[in-house]
């Protein structure tokens, strides 16, 4: 597994969503945690940037199995774990197997289950990987925007502009290993009985106009399990962390070094 570690202090270890790298913390959330005097820890999942390939077969015990390694080898737990997305699905799940490794949870975007139209939509991509579909840059761009970002985002003609032009030089075919992952969020079950038995302290994070992981379902999560605190966040969407970085900032802090 490649990964980064940064700063000194109580370790926190950052998970990312579907098919994206580690580094993607590095621009926003790793320099406000080394800041607060946390030692943070990012990583490249399987199948995703120089971290091995992710295989056929690729299940959510194996991601939880990997982050799970990560701790031990760095030192052994309780560590913090962030996770947005499939990435909170992970920490979810580590917090429920592994609970000796755990300290605190921010689970962002997070969800016990997916709906049927984010199920059909996970499903649909997949297809578009299976039958060597690859949308034009351009179009790429547009469609990501528009599921990931708040309105209120691209309302702004200026700043949906730069989006757009950094979604357009990202865009590429989708790897093997986004799609391997993209089939782990399928494989994925009602989860809400089970997570009533995670006792490590647990803060959901829930983006306002996020049609990924609707709000709903990130309040799931926080309803079942005992003592888990909700906190959304107006004016973004699935990339919120990007969007609004000095409030999600501002949670993790407060609710890590609480």
């Amino acid at each position: 597994m490649s990964y980064e570690v940064a700063g000194d202090g109580d370790l926190v270890v950052m998970v990312m969503g579907t098919g994206s790298p580690g580094r993607v913390w590095k621009l926003h959330q790793v320099p406000a945690l080394v800041a607060a005097g946390f030692r943070v820890v990012t990583f490249d999942s399987r199948g995703i940037g120089a971290s091995p390939p992710a295989g056929s077969g690729l299940t959510i015990d194996d991601l939880v199995g990997d982050v799970a390694s990560l701790i031990e080898h760095l030192g052994g737990g309780p560590a913090h774990v962030v996770g947005t997305s499939l990435g909170a699905r992970v920490v979810q799940e580590l917090a429920l197997a592994r609970p000796e490794l755990v300290g605190k949870v921010v689970a962002m975007a997070a969800h016990a289950r997916l709906d049927p139209v984010q199920s059909m939509f996970t499903s649909g991509q997949q297809a578009l990987f299976d039958q060597g579909v690859t949308l034009p840059p351009a179009y790429h761009s547009a469609v990501t925007a528009v599921l990931n970002l708040s309105p209120a985002t691209l309302r702004d003609e200026k700043a949906a502009r730069d989006w757009l032009d950094v979604l357009e030089f990202s865009a590429g075919p989708m790897s093997a290993g986004e799609r391997a992952q993209l089939a782990v969020s399928t494989q994925l079950r009602d989860r809400r009985d089970a997570y009533r038995d995670i006792r490590a302290p647990l803060l959901v994070v829930g983006f306002a106009d996020d049609v990924m992981i609707p709000c709903a379902l990130s309040r799931e999560v926080a309803d079942v399990v005992p003592g888990a605190r909700y906190s959304e966040i107006p004016d973004t969407g699935h990339f919120g962390y990007l969007e609004r970085p000095g409030e999600v900032n501002r949670l993790l802090v407060e609710f890590l070094g609480s």
